[in-house]
């Protein structure tokens, strides 16, 4: 641990090792699994579809929040952030790009899956391409306001990562949070809720439930749910009076996003899991075919 720099206000010397090292963690894991993801979708021929596109454009976001997380744990070790104002602007920015193309990706999957299973339409590769631009261009969007005078980004409770400055709570962040909660939050849980109780039903009518149709969602609102709840008190009260090492918590939590969503999107579809262990051993799939709806 380097010693050069003083403690972070309210967090003692474990506190600030625990963080780093739980970052760390989070980062790496996420990483290897969304990379394994993402080589296999290149090496293996049978996993190149228009549906796991959309898993791909999950596992890259992913990726992007994991080197997020690498960049914080860094900054944790030493104490404080090294990169001065810019380049915290820069972090926060890059850090809502990547969570918020996550969560526009694991919507646009829940969409797909329900035209697959409901409606029995199979996907095109020009709307999956689409649908993958769409969800990035709409996270710049909202990622990039808080450059341009709608909300703010500013240094979390450590001082060694950044993302949206909550600490204020003034009509500005207040509106942009309101816009950005509906938007990339409740639209997005509500495509999946009504996607996947679709698919539930439609599965209970046949009686083979080829995936947990609950996961995804639960997956969004556990990891996510902390932070966005945290950030919600913001604009209704002055959330200082919490500590800073409790307000540190919604953001570990949502670093778990890209592990979590590498089970749930990869390494929980038994087609996707084949082809990575076809990349890993050389074994070929047994089905000729890749049923990649089964994610």
């Amino acid at each position: 641990m380097v010693t050069a720099h003083p403690l972070p206000e309210g967090f003692t010397e474990i506190e600030v090792f625990a963080i780093g090292t739980a970052l760390l963690v989070e980062a790496l894991l996420g990483f290897c699994l969304n990379g394994l993801t993402i080589i296999s979708f290149r090496k293996i021929k049978e996993l190149r579809t228009p549906s796991n596109l959309l898993v791909l454009s999950i596992a890259l976001a992913d990726c992007g929040i994991c080197i997020n997380a690498f960049i914080a744990a860094f900054s944790s070790f030493l104490r404080y952030w090294p990169y001065g104002s810019d380049g915290c602007q820069i972090h926060a920015f890059h850090g809502f790009l990547t969570a918020l193309a996550s969560i526009s990706s694991s919507a646009a999957v829940a969409w797909d899956r329900y035209h697959h299973y409901c409606t029995r339409s199979r996907l095109q590769w020009s709307t999956a391409a689409s649908m993958m631009v769409f969800a990035w261009l709409f996270a710049a969007f909202w990622s990039v306001m808080p450059l341009l005078g709608w909300g703010e980004y500013d240094y979390e409770p450590l001082r060694t990562c950044c993302t949206l400055d909550y600490s204020k709570g003034d009509r500005n962040y207040v509106t942009f949070l309101f816009a950005l909660s509906t938007f990339n939050f409740m639209i997005p849980g509500f495509i999946m809720l009504t996607a996947y109780q679709s698919i539930h039903q439609k599965f209970r009518k046949t009686g083979h439930f080829k995936f947990n149709t609950g996961l995804p969602l639960k997956t969004l609102v556990i990891c996510w749910g902390p932070y966005c709840l945290l950030c919600s008190y913001a604009a209704v009260e002055n959330v200082m009076f919490i500590p800073p090492k409790y307000r540190m918590i919604p953001a570990l939590i949502a670093k778990t996003v890209p592990t979590v969503d590498a089970f749930v999107y990869a390494l929980g579809n038994e087609n996707y899991r084949g082809g990575i262990w076809q990349f890993l051993t050389g074994q070929k799939i047994e089905k000729a075919e890749v049923d990649n709806k089964t994610k």
